[in-house]
């Protein structure tokens, strides 16, 4: 069992397969809402079949493992058909919705849950003053509240611009603030704040408008809604008219299922037209005009959603645009950057179209819900009114750490503080401790007991230790690096069934890694420290977490392979690229690998220049040349920006549309070598 087990093949990339489903297929329906709950299950419910004009009430659930589709019976207070509602999973086995119209356009109010365990609906009594009926609004919980945002509303369609919460621990409904217009859109919570994207604004144009509320230390939003609060349905100048004309008496459907009377708005004279404040909060706002990789939001069926951090679109084909326009790409929240995480296709086969988009909580895995375009007539039915098929894409191998990770891996969060400064995580503070014992001698009292070397950096001018070293002779070896074994024991697998086996290594007390020192000595900083965080100090560079890649590789350590992989994707620039490149390939990180390589592409008359691709082996630079196409070739600078494509948007890496469509497409250079000025292609409020 030697330090350097034989290196794995190069895999052969990641490509999602497509899965088709069996059992009662639902319907393609219009504005119903489809979610994943756990345990490999889907489900789907309401929504209006744009074939038959009917609106339905039917719970259908899908097992992933099985791939079979089946009709849940339920019980108890069974809610009326809707359309445009929300469902979102609460407490791990409840879905709780809200809102949504009924099959007369009489927009709703109510909240109905829904239990998966007893597949009971039951019907909370709520108090406060309920926010108007909406359909195809935003729900997201957070912190036991469920934060609804914008809709639609009464029969001319106005576009709802507030937001409103209710207390799931007391079933009161905050008052109403003014936050922004929008409906069809997307909302989530990260890092104190309600962010909202997409959708379709007042003059009913998709947006590339991204907004934030920050609900930090903000009492309105801290402290529980209490009865009496605020006035009571305010409505902005623009309700004033006449919003409804539908009676008091609850409506029945053609399912027999009458709605709940709670749920329909009526007495609109009762409503007072006095213009609700605006949202307590710092309120901010981005518009997007040009990235290379900005996905452009007026073409494609896009699907977004929220996972590590980021902003994900997914840009799935659609009649209009050809599979070359179709991506994946990932908007960062903290740095407020675009960057496209693949090609659409290499991952949605244009013979399909996609409908929805269901994420499982960790936000990690992603489902695709669709049918494909065309099929074989099948006993007169129209194979394309159901939702047969599913595209399952594991946003893991696309560079996604998920959010759990995420909160653990941000660089507010990895800090090295000492540890009675660090009361909310105790790993963190253990973590501090241990780093202070690092490579240092036992002479120094620190307790190691155990020496690893590595491979001598080239720029490593220091003489080695020959007193501690058993090959000191060697002049490739590098210093020696003090660690305990007890701690390698616990922290790599690799490390612990070596000295089970009571190897060589078990006896000397030392062990040689031929990977370079930097590498190694980074990557037993993170078995002290649980991070690879960048750190003026202590952090790895990106050249020692490319280095610390092929290690996790190696000895088949997935956490760090995905945290390696994240930050690689991230921060990948000039300087490092063709490192990076050469790191991936050696790994078997395919994504990451074909990343490198169109951005070597495109930035190749600087990336040839750095110190990273003089170091490439022959084979090595061969092998990187031959990522280009048969029918590549090199042009200068000037022809470049004649023809448009100094944004990237002909080669792949970036570009969200026609490049011949330059005036209203892509002009900034979204990575680090543009030009300066973090505002340049954005407008901020």
């Amino acid at each position: 069992m030697s330090a350097s087990p034989v290196r794995p093949r190069k895999s052969d990339g990641y490509k999602p397969k497509i899965i088709t489903t069996v059992g009662a297929k639902p319907a393609c329906l219009v504005n119903a809402s489809v979610t994943y709950v756990g345990n490999d299950q889907i489900y789907a419910f309401g929504g209006f079949d744009q074939y038959t004009d009917e609106v339905y009430n039917h719970v259908l659930r899908l097992n992933l493992v099985t791939r079979q589709w089946n009709l849940v019976d339920n019980y108890g207070d069974i809610p009326g058909v809707r359309m445009g509602h929300t469902a979102n999973l609460w407490q791990g086995d409840k879905l709780l919705v809200y809102g949504g119209e009924n099959e007369h356009r009489a927009y709703l109010s109510d909240i109905v849950i829904f239990d998966l365990k007893t597949a009971t609906w039951l019907q909370p009594e709520l108090s406060g003053p309920a926010p108007r009926g909406r359909a195809r609004h935003s729900a997201v919980i957070h912190d036991d509240k469920l934060y609804v945002i914008g809709g639609m509303t009464g029969h001319d369609n106005y576009v709802l611009d507030d937001i409103c919460y209710l207390d799931l621990k007391t079933w009161t409904w905050s008052r109403t603030w003014r936050f922004v217009p929008r409906y069809d859109h997307t909302s989530w919570i990260w890092d104190g704040k309600i962010w909202v994207f997409g959708g379709l604004g007042e003059d009913m144009e998709r947006t590339s408008e991204i907004w934030w509320l920050d609900l930090r230390g903000s009492p309105a939003f801290d402290s529980p809604a209490t009865i009496g609060t605020g006035t009571r349905q305010a409505l902005p100048a623009r309700y004033d008219r006449r919003l409804f004309s539908q009676t008091t008496q609850p409506a029945t459907g053609s399912t027999g299922y009458v709605a709940n009377t709670s749920s329909v708005q009526s007495n609109p004279t009762q409503l007072m037209s006095r213009t609700p404040p605006v949202a307590p909060g710092a309120i901010s706002t981005l518009k997007f005009v040009s990235s290379p990789n900005l996905p452009t939001q007026a073409i494609g069926t896009h699907f977004h959603a929220f996972s590590s951090g980021c902003l994900l679109d997914f840009v799935t084909p659609a009649s209009v645009i050809s599979s070359f326009e179709t991506s994946l790409s990932a908007l960062d929240l903290d740095t407020l950057r675009w960057q496209k995480l693949a090609d659409g296709k290499d991952l949605f086969n244009p013979n399909y179209r996609w409908h929805y988009c269901a994420m499982n909580e960790d936000a990690t895995h992603a489902w695709l819900l669709g049918c494909p375009t065309e099929q074989p007539n099948n006993g007169g039915a129209d194979p394309g009114e159901y939702l047969s098929d599913v595209l399952p894409i594991d946003l893991r191998k696309l560079g996604m750490l998920g959010n759990s990770l995420t909160l653990e891996s941000r660089p507010d969060q990895v800090k090295i503080p000492a540890s009675d400064a660090n009361i909310s995580s105790h790993l963190s503070g253990i973590g501090a401790d241990l780093a202070r014992t690092f490579d240092q001698a036992p002479e120094t009292g620190s307790g190691a007991d155990f020496i690893i070397t590595g491979e001598r950096d080239e720029d490593d001018d220091r003489p080695d230790d020959s007193s501690t070293i058993a090959d000191a002779q060697s002049p490739t070896t590098s210093a020696p690096i003090h660690v305990h074994k007890m701690i390698l024991q616990a922290r790599w697998p690799h490390f612990s069934r070596l000295y089970s086996a009571q190897m060589v290594e078990f006896h000397t007390k030392k062990m040689h890694i031929p990977e370079p020192y930097s590498a190694v000595r980074s990557f037993l900083y993170y078995l002290y420290t649980d991070s690879i965080a960048p750190h003026p100090v202590h952090g790895p560079s990106l050249t020692d977490v490319a280095g610390m890649l092929v290690m996790a590789n190696i000895y088949d350590m997935p956490r760090l392979r995905l945290l390696c992989v994240n930050r690689l994707g991230k921060e990948l620039d000039v300087d490092h690229a063709a490192t990076i490149w050469e790191r991936a390939a050696t790994a078997g990180e395919d994504w990451l690998k074909k990343r490198a390589a169109q951005f070597c592409m495109l930035y190749w008359g600087r990336v040839v220049r750095t110190d990273g691709f003089r170091s490439l082996t022959r084979r090595a630079l061969t092998e990187l040349c031959e990522e280009v196409d048969t029918d590549g070739r090199v042009v200068g600078g000037d022809e470049l920006e004649a023809v448009g494509g100094l944004g990237g948007a002909r080669f792949g890496f970036g570009g969200a549309g026609n490049p011949r469509k330059r005036s209203t497409s892509l002009v900034a250079e979204d990575t680090e070598i543009a030009d300066e000025g973090d505002e340049e292609g954005m407008e901020l409020t």
